[in-house]
């Protein structure tokens, strides 16, 4: 890589973290009324979208979607998706219209500014603690029964061999859908590691494609169901990744 690209790369990265906390700092007075309490969440969640969406078309991201199914309002889902970079927080946030609750890594409420708010608003699991995951689990529970959506991306974390093209699902988003009967929400992100990965010199401005498929009802469903409901989540995510829809 020459000098000069891996220069525009850095500014480019830098960009990135600008373009992360300068809406933060902006809409300080309004995000902490709106932390304050669960009932200004609906509220929380504008403001979160407006943020995500700087971040994602200030990079030179174009966002492509296609929805096999559209979220109906006042409705609870559980939103699946894979895991393979830090975009995937912001666009998860672009395309879902409807307040969503992130279940996401204890780590990343360390990040400065941002991780304010992030440990305020999401359920926050240490995914390596039996402790954590089940705090993290009740609180899902708790939220669910205030008709939120939650999002969890079931793989655990971004898989550390750069081949897997999806790492195995964790029980968890199955258990929770099944306990509750409410839709999963299969989300195939496509492009995000290639535009943005956790390499630091590396990506490039571009399209990110994005698959909201056919919910999977789970009514019908006892929790015995929950590893096929699992794989068949996953495998509709996988066949997508292998022969992409969105082009």
């Amino acid at each position: 890589m020459s000098i000069i690209k891996s220069a525009a790369i850095l500014l480019w990265r830098i960009w990135f973290y600008i373009l992360m906390v300068v809406p933060i700092i902006i809409m300080l007075p309004f995000l902490l009324i709106f932390t304050s309490s669960e009932k200004f969440y609906p509220q929380f969640f504008v403001c979160a979208r407006i943020w995500s969406k700087i971040i994602i078309y200030g990079m030179g991201f174009r966002v492509k979607m296609k929805a096999d199914q559209i979220l109906e309002k006042h409705k609870s889902y559980m939103l699946v998706a894979n895991h393979t970079s830090m975009l995937d927080i912001m666009l998860m946030l672009t395309v879902i219209k409807q307040p969503f609750v992130f279940i996401g890594k204890k780590e990343l409420g360390r990040i400065p500014v941002f991780g304010f708010f992030y440990r305020r608003t999401c359920i926050l699991v240490d995914r390596n603690n039996q402790k954590s995951r089940m705090a993290a689990f009740e609180e899902a529970q708790r939220r669910l029964k205030q008709e939120n959506s939650v999002c969890i991306f079931p793989e655990g974390g971004v898989p550390n061999d750069t081949s897997i093209i999806l790492d195995q699902f964790k029980d968890g988003a199955f258990r929770l859908a099944l306990d509750h009967k409410i839709p999963i929400v299969p989300i195939t992100f496509h492009d995000n590691k290639k535009r943005f990965s956790y390499k630091f010199f590396s990506g490039s401005p571009g399209k990110l494609r994005v698959k909201i498929h056919n919910f999977i009802e789970t009514k019908s469903l006892e929790t015995e169901c929950r590893k096929v409901l699992k794989e068949k989540t996953r495998k509709v995510i996988l066949d997508e990744l292998k022969d992409p829809t969105v082009v």
